[in-house]
């Protein structure tokens, strides 16, 4: 038997032998994948445990159902992202609590100084960008994460989400005006620095 160097094929050859009942090419995804698919469930979860215990599950299930993948042109990350929506789905249903999202693990700010009051007015404007973000619905949150957090384009997004690419635009550009809203609005209510006598 020769020896297959996993790593140095493209991801279509490896997914065909996967869905052969080649497990050495199905562990070659699992090394692609499995560090994105933990990100997700973290980024939606918020738990460390949970997300180990969600990514093993879209992993058993995966392999438990490779032979039934279809390639229709679109990455085998989009499968693999669709088993992962499912079960986060499950996973708020089952504790029917509000998600905590750590967003602050992804966004990354580069100050121009780290002068106080410049550090202060800027882990202000995150805190407010993170409120706002949590208190957007389920899809919009997904969206967000996909988008600028995997930094996948709008088709892909559309097929993960199960969307065309237009409804991926338009659900984004309404996503954009409700955060700018709902910051405007929070801006708006509060209440105005006080002058030093």
């Amino acid at each position: 038997m020769r020896h297959i160097d996993y790593k140095s094929l493209d991801e279509n050859t490896v997914v065909e032998l996967a869905c052969e009942g080649d497990n050495q090419a199905f562990g070659e995804l699992y090394e692609r994948y499995v560090t994105r698919i933990y990100n997700y469930f973290y980024y939606r979860t918020g738990s460390n445990e949970d997300s180990e215990d969600l990514t093993a599950r879209v992993f058993i299930r995966a392999l438990k159902h490779i032979e039934n993948y279809d390639n229709r042109g679109v990455p085998f990350s989009a499968w693999l992202y669709r088993i992962a929506h499912n079960l986060v789905a499950n996973w708020h249903r089952d504790n029917s609590r509000r998600k905590i999202i750590p967003l602050d693990d992804y966004l990354v700010s580069s100050l121009p100084s780290d002068a106080p009051d410049i550090l202060a007015e800027s882990n202000e404007q995150q805190e407010e960008l993170l409120d706002a973000v949590r208190s957007l619905p389920e899809d919009r949150q997904q969206l967000l994460y996909l988008k600028f957090v995997e930094r996948l384009p709008n088709a892909e997004i559309g097929n993960i989400m199960d969307r065309t690419e237009g409804a991926v635009k338009s659900l984004y550009h309404r996503t954009l005006q409700a955060l700018n809203e709902d910051l405007s609005t929070h801006r708006a209510k509060k209440p105005g620095k006080r002058t030093k006598r």
